[in-house]
């Protein structure tokens, strides 16, 4: 996996008249590939790939088998304990050996990791979050160098640490005997959580390289966006050049957009490193817009440094001008919390993101692709990079600029108490402050938020009374949090990233009682760890609902992906361990048999999981938008897995999408249509809308049974929706609709069509195992295309939530929909497999009640 790191630059072979020395290009020698490896202590090196985590290569070696298949996490456990070496050899030329500084580049160790170069000592790591750089000359020779990589195991270094700190950390995901995560920077999630395996990963996870210069090095350009409008746009640049000559002189900085000169001036460089400022203003800038707002554009800015009329280095970034802000005041029904983007709320449409693996390196820049597209595909306008995992590599963040995908970036922290002696704080600091200059030139990231749960963790779960905390320990503990996420954290972000907005963690504001949903952020877990139904989401909205979900499994070929068919039962060993939820299986099915028919196959079980995790969380997105001015954010929990099973993602492992992922199109789209009984005989419409101009267009509601004969029509002409206005909403009587025809036998049609849209809803008056559904004789029609396949359906009736499965690669333009009677309804699935008609297969929730 690639990286585009702000110090991987460019400079141009120059020959210096003044004093005849030749400047050469800076030389980077890839030390990715062919490596070997082998454990500690045993015989025998093994072929190894970096990037690469030792998990990956004993697979690759046939040494252990698919830790993803059945039970067989639980055979690898013995890695995590063991200690770990890597080696390669490479070449050197006499004339790189002339440069003035030769750097070995580690974009990431995983995680405790001493190196060696010709068996010197060079670097000692412990954070895998950081990038090491070391100066590795002195120990480098013309021809064939080793380096060799030892880690040592991450429960074995810091176990002393356990047992010497006297009181044990919450850290209730951690799936291990002796849980030392709180003690190592390394991503959370390798530790066991509530969706996914413990696989305790060591490596060369990113990627390795010599870079070698002379004379000057760029490591860092800063376009500080001071102040950002539709009139104007201030940009200081901040260029940190390291100078290795040993008397001053005087270099010249230059700024280019797209080849056209913006500024120009002198610098006077002195040996060392330091930081130089040039700034510029653009008059009526082009802004960039969040996905479904505007175009997210991206200007090309070029930075020069010159001497004289030589170019000593050139760097171009892209960049989004746009100013974010979150707004956190109080108002009349509480404590906002919502988001403006270039002067305009924002009401923010996403999920929550975790790592799409967790063997990292074998994620692909097509995944990240496929990922970044699921989400603009569903509407969406944010994702929240969550504390468990990684931050993420520049390549997500690229796509997110381009797509226009606002990102809630924590750092890495989650659900436990952390320490806080010196070289804690001091390993966290370097994170910190490495990671914001990273990635704090990409217009997606909206906001720095310091860790996930931590606040309403140590208010509300009963740490001090489950762990025994004396009172000088919870003083302590609660210490050492103020000081990592109150002032570690906003000193530095005020120094690096002023103009971004940060909270010290997500939620701000607990769900346990009912006057904290006026108040801030809010992840809402009373469906689920509550073990409340559905219909408690339209009564507990809070100002920003930044976590809430449902489980649901994946569908079957996933699941054969993972597990035999002997296994394919909810209390099988694999099943069972697959879920990783304490409650997860039987909350599923409660919640299922509560508005579906009982499953009578596992296989219709696994269908009807689908359709209850989108039934519930189609409740509750209805009403966060319903509720827009009180709520200005929906991030449901989860959009991917990073492995196969049961979880609350809307997308599972191998990207297929679930039954959730298709009707969060519609429930995300710019304009909400939807219905809800107010109570046995009065119904409301409710229309919403994000979009930036006004909305005017006609609202139709059909009656139709079904067999499709239409029983009675309303319309409301010429509505109107404004931009900033919470929405509209419209009362019917319901018996007068019905016209004596069963709650249970008809369907609503909700049609909203202007000059520009048309915006179509379904509505039941019953749940699903409540409708008086037929059966259905279904007509298809399968046509082969350039890109794949279209497939036409009719039926003679209406068909709810009709499921068209085929063993090919891709996801259908649409799934799991209700075909509506004698209409003609036409899909597409984009694929290089070949299938036929016969091939496909139906399921349908007519099936499952006939």
């Amino acid at each position: 996996m690639s990286q585009n790191y702000p110090y991987s630059l460019f400079f141009l072979l120059l020959i210096f008249s003044a004093c005849s020395k030749e400047i050469q290009p800076i030389e980077t020698i890839s030390l990715n590939g062919d490596w070997q490896f082998k454990q500690v202590g045993k015989e025998g090196w093994i072929k190894a790939k970096v990037p690469g985590v030792v998990q990956l290569d004993l697979l690759r070696a046939g040494l252990i088998k698919d830790p993803f298949y059945g039970r067989n996490e639980k055979e690898i456990g013995w890695i995590e304990l063991e200690n770990w070496e890597y080696q390669r050899t490479f070449e050197l030329s006499a004339s790189l050996l002339e440069q003035d500084v030769i750097d070995l580049v580690f974009d990431g160790l995983d995680t405790y990791a001493d190196v060696y170069i010709n068996g010197q000592s060079i670097l000692q790591a412990d954070n895998m979050f950081c990038t090491w750089r070391v100066n590795c000359k002195p120990y480098l020779k013309v021809g064939e160098n080793s380096i060799q990589v030892r880690f040592k195991s991450p429960i074995k270094e810091k176990e002393a640490a356990y047992h010497q700190l006297g009181y044990q950390l919450p850290a209730g995901n951690d799936a291990g005997a002796i849980k030392v995560s709180p003690f190592v920077r390394k991503a959370p999630y390798h530790f066991g959580w509530d969706w996914g395996p413990r696989m305790v990963t060591m490596g060369i996870w990113r990627p390795v390289r010599i870079e070698a210069y002379r004379f000057a090095k760029v490591h860092d350009v800063y376009f500080e966006q001071v102040n950002i409008s539709p009139e104007q746009a201030h940009i200081n640049t901040q260029i940190e050049i390291e100078y290795l000559e040993t008397a001053e002189e005087t270099l010249e900085l230059l700024i280019k957009q797209e080849g056209k000169l913006l500024k120009k001036a002198p610098i006077k460089v002195t040996p060392g490193t330091k930081t130089y400022q040039l700034d510029f203003t653009l008059q009526k800038p082009k802004l960039w817009w969040s996905n479904g707002l505007g175009e997210p554009h991206l200007n090309q800015f070029t930075v020069e440094l010159k001497r004289g009329t030589q170019i000593l280095h050139t760097e171009t970034q892209k960049i989004g001008l746009r100013k974010i802000e979150l707004i956190q005041e109080a108002d009349s029904i509480g404590t906002s919390y919502y988001f403006r983007l270039n002067g305009q709320a924002v009401f923010m449409k996403g999920a929550n993101y975790i790592p799409q693996d967790n063997l990292l390196p074998r994620v692909t820049h097509k995944q990240y692709d496929n990922l970044i597209q699921n989400a603009v595909d569903a509407n969406m306008n944010m994702l929240r990079v969550w504390g468990g995992g990684i931050y993420e590599e520049d390549y997500f963040y690229d796509r997110c600029d381009e797509k226009g995908i606002l990102v809630w970036q924590d750092f890495m922290f989650a659900c436990g108490m952390y320490p806080s002696d010196t070289s804690f704080l001091k390993n966290v600091q370097k994170e910190i402050q490495q990671n914001v200059r990273r990635l704090r030139n990409h217009a997606c990231i909206a906001l720095w938020c310091g860790n996930n749960e931590m606040e309403v963790a140590w208010n509300n779960w009963g740490w001090q009374k489950q762990f025994g905390y004396s009172p000088i320990d919870s003083t302590t503990i609660i210490t050492g949090y103020q000081t990592i996420f109150k002032q570690l954290i906003p000193e530095t972000l005020k120094k690096l990233s002023p103009h971004r907005p940060y909270v010290s963690s997500s939620p701000l504001s607990n769900w346990g009682k009912a006057e904290n949903f006026n108040h801030k952020s809010m992840h809402y877990w009373g469906v689920w760890h509550g073990r409340e139904p559905f219909e408690n989401y339209p009564t507990n909205v809070g100002r920003f609902m930044s976590e809430y979900g449902f489980q649901s499994f994946p569908g079957m070929k996933t699941i054969e992906a993972f597990a035999d068919s002997s296994q394919w039962n909810l209390d099988s060993e694999v099943m069972q361990h697959h879920q990783k939820s304490y409650i997860g299986n039987g909350m599923i099915q409660k919640h299922l048999e509560s508005y579906y028919p009982k499953a009578t196959s596992f296989e219709n079980f696994v269908y009807l999981s689908q359709l209850t995790q989108a039934y519930g969380l189609t409740l509750a997105i209805e009403s966060h938008r319903q509720s827009k001015g009180h709520c200005m954010g929906s991030l449901y929990w989860q959009i991917n897995d990073c492995w196969p099973g049961p979880s609350w993602s809307s997308v599972d492992y191998f990207g297929r999408w679930k039954a959730l992922h298709y009707n969060i199109r519609s429930l995300y789209q710019e304009v909400l249509l939807s219905a809800k009984k107010l109570d046995k005989n009065r119904l409301q419409l409710d229309l919403v809308s994000d979009r930036k101009d006004p909305v005017v267009g006609n609202l139709q509601l059909e009656v139709l049974n079904f067999d499709g004969k239409v029983i009675n029509t309303r319309q409301e002409n010429k509505v109107k929706l404004v931009p900033g206005q919470a929405g509209l909403s419209f009362e019917y009587n319901i018996s007068t609709l019905l016209k004596q025809q069963p709650n249970n036998a008809v369907v609503l049609r909700l049609n909203f069509k202007g000059s520009d849209f048309n915006y179509q809803r379904l509505y039941y008056l019953e749940i699903p195992k409540k409708l008086h559904l037929k059966k259905h004789t279904l007509n298809s029609q399968l046509i082969a295309t350039q890109a794949g396949y279209q497939l036409t359906l009719k039926a003679n009736t209406l068909v709810k939530n009709l499921l068209v499965s085929v063993n090919a690669a891709g996801n259908w333009s649409d799934n799991y929909f209700d075909l509506m009677p004698n209409e003609e309804k036409t899909i597409e699935l984009k694929t290089t497999d070949k299938f036929q008609a016969k091939d496909i297969q139906y399921l349908s929730i007519n099936d499952l009640l006939n």
